[in-house]
């Protein structure tokens, strides 16, 4: 779907101590979800029960379940104008990553879906921003996806509500070690061969896997970088794949009813293949340069 035909839907349908949380506050909250899930997974060779088969290996989401994924889209994206995810982190700013920009000069092409779950029935909660600027890490190297990293700014401040909430970011004190109830969600590919997107947010659990065991030489063999998270399944089977960069990590507090936003969706060897989990670009470990350059982008325009 192109741009004007969505505008057109969407008419019908009518840091503590560094970032800071606008939305009341608040971040990381969603509407209570229902406990549906027919999944079981196991860790050896017993058959896997996860239900509709979807992100891959996931279910269709419902509507405002993760209220601060955003869809950053292209007109020419033959995917229903999808081509990456991010979460929305202030107001005024996205966090994806960096390898989504590798193929635009031309930013003002670009545009941000926020508070949508299924593409052609937006709702009456989406909303769409330009993108006023991109900033991409500057040690950001495509051959090895390395500093995967980028904040995308958007041309306008957007306002809260049921169907668009703030990420809370993982900050370089929390224990994500410890945290056990994560999930991942996106509009990408939901098989490993197909190249287009459902156009309807999908989830899966999946579960965080130890960077030694994922750099081991069965596995990805060195690859992984120290600021990499590993998540998935050593069977595969569950995965994000094409379309679903720069979209969320999500951790549930261990004490708490908010969710952190741990990791940006990054790379794999092909999706959901066996000791080829998904890697993920450590939030934690830049949160100061988010802060840094949000901070920074703030003064400059306050200046001029």
């Amino acid at each position: 779907m192109n741009r004007l035909g969505l505008l057109v839907l969407l008419t019908v349908a009518a840091l503590a101590h560094g970032i800071q949380y606008p939305c009341g506050g608040s971040c990381g909250l969603r509407a209570p979800q229902p406990d549906y899930y027919p999944m079981t997974y196991s860790t050896g060779n017993e058959a896997y029960d996860f239900g509709m088969t979807r992100i891959v290996g996931g279910v269709g989401a419902l509507e405002a379940s993760w209220p601060w994924i955003v869809s950053i889209q292209h007109p020419l994206s033959p995917n229903l104008g999808h081509w990456c995810g991010g979460s929305l982190i202030t107001a005024d700013w996205v966090l994806t990553a960096a390898h989504c920009f590798d193929k635009f000069d031309n930013i003002s092409m670009l545009y941000v879906v926020l508070g949508a779950t299924k593409f052609t029935q937006p709702g009456p909660g989406a909303v769409v921003r330009n993108v006023k600027q991109v900033v991409v890490h500057p040690y950001y190297k495509r051959a090895d996806f390395s500093y995967d990293i980028a904040l995308l700014q958007l041309d306008g401040s957007v306002q809260c509500s049921a169907y668009i909430q703030l990420a809370c970011l993982a900050d370089p004190a929390l224990e994500v070690s410890k945290l056990n109830n994560c999930w991942i969600a996106g509009w990408g590919s939901t098989t490993a061969r197909s190249q287009g997107s459902r156009g309807r947010l999908q989830e899966a659990k999946v579960q965080l896997i130890n960077s030694q065991l994922c750099n081991s030489s069965d596995w990805y063999a060195g690859k992984v970088h120290p600021y990499n998270l590993c998540a998935g399944y050593p069977q595969g089977a569950i995965d994000a794949c094409q379309g679903d960069s720069g979209g969320p990590l999500m951790c549930k507090d261990n004490t708490a009813e908010y969710w952190w936003v741990v990791g940006i969706t990054s790379w794999g060897e092909g999706c959901a293949r066996p000791k080829q989990p998904g890697i993920y670009i450590s939030t934690r470990h830049f949160y100061h340069w988010i802060d840094y350059n949000m901070r920074a982008y703030h003064t400059a325009e306050s200046a001029s």
